[in-house]
């Protein structure tokens, strides 16, 4: 038997990368984690066998340190992304020009395989930064890394993710949760597990490569509906009060000043437009032969620890 491929992936330790990489561990890859604080991902080691986990500091806006990591990988996954700047941590140094440096080192490095995370929305003339800023890192990547293989997840769902949880919290301790925009925006969430799923299946074929895949999972819910599934999962019986944009965006003038801010001016932006698999000219999970995880599936998994009483809290008659 041949030796296993060594996968370099960066942003490992995140909400997506830490459930790619304990998946990737599955089929006995070698997997090399390249992390900004390798002491933080220290929790990645048990999900493989003794050594088969390896981590490394680096940042993908420091060029050698990102040569370094993918120095004699077969495939390389950067999962790096933020949903909101802080500090020397800036939308376009991050989603453009740090994910051009990862494409081009892998490229220079003779890296054979490049999976890209970027998002459903993605447009270098979006108005929101984070959409512009995604839609210039694919850009870039592509420049650098023709084969490379992107991935447009709609809002991820899962254990520890941040848009349920987020929302399950303010239901916790608030009489009132906000429909911004009326609560009209849909969105198509997508299973964590499916996205791990996808980049084992796509790593699998290269039929794949330099496809670019959009990931939703089973339906499309408004913003409306999802804030309804989490009040039901949670037993919380909570006011569902719409919220003009213009006075979202005022509100997250101020909210976006905090450490982590609950809402932010580019995210009021972001719910502006629909973020829903297009089904035209990309490939998606049927692709790849995956049956979509349903929010209101999993989701209860997850979200108990929001209800009045936890885990002891009866189910409603």
């Amino acid at each position: 038997m041949g030796q296993k491929p060594l996968i370099c992936v960066f942003g490992g330790s995140g909400f997506v990368g830490r459930h790619v990489v304990r998946t990737l561990a599955r089929t006995g890859a070698r997997i090399r984690v390249a992390v900004r604080r390798p002491n933080e991902a220290m929790f990645l080691l048990p999900a493989g066998n003794v050594g088969q986990i390896q981590l490394l500091a680096a940042n993908v806006r420091d060029e050698t340190s990102v040569a370094e990591a993918v120095k004699g990988a077969d495939v390389v996954i950067n999962l790096v992304g933020i949903l909101f700047p802080s500090g020397s941590q800036k939308f376009s140094s991050v989603q453009a020009e740090g994910a051009a440096c990862v494409a081009r080192a892998a490229k220079a490095a003779g890296v054979g395989r490049l999976i890209h995370m970027s998002a459903i929305g993605a447009d270098p003339d979006a108005a929101s930064a984070y959409a512009r800023t995604k839609g210039e890192g694919e850009a870039l990547v592509r420049e650098a890394f023709p084969e490379a293989t992107t991935l447009r997840p709609s809002i991820v769902f899962g254990p520890e993710d941040g848009f349920f949880n987020r929302f399950a919290a303010m239901a916790a301790v608030s009489p009132v949760l906000p429909l911004i925009g009326g609560g009209r925006t849909k969105f198509q969430p997508v299973y964590v597990g499916d996205i791990a799923e996808a980049v084992v299946r796509i790593l699998d074929n290269p039929h794949w490569v330099g496809k670019t895949f959009e990931l939703g999972g089973p339906e499309v819910m408004s913003f409306r509906k999802v804030l309804q599934l989490i009040c039901e999962v949670t037993h919380r019986h909570r006011l569902l009060v719409p919220v003009p944009f213009a006075l979202a965006s005022f509100q997250a003038f101020f909210l976006q000043m905090l450490p982590n801010p609950l809402l932010t001016m580019d995210q009021v932006q972001l719910l502006k437009s629909d973020n829903v698999v297009a089904g035209e000219g990309v490939c998606t999970l049927k692709d790849l032969s995956i049956a979509p995880a349903a929010p209101d599936v999993i989701v209860p998994s997850y979200l108990w620890p929001y209800r009045p009483h936890g885990q002891f809290d009866a189910e409603p008659a």
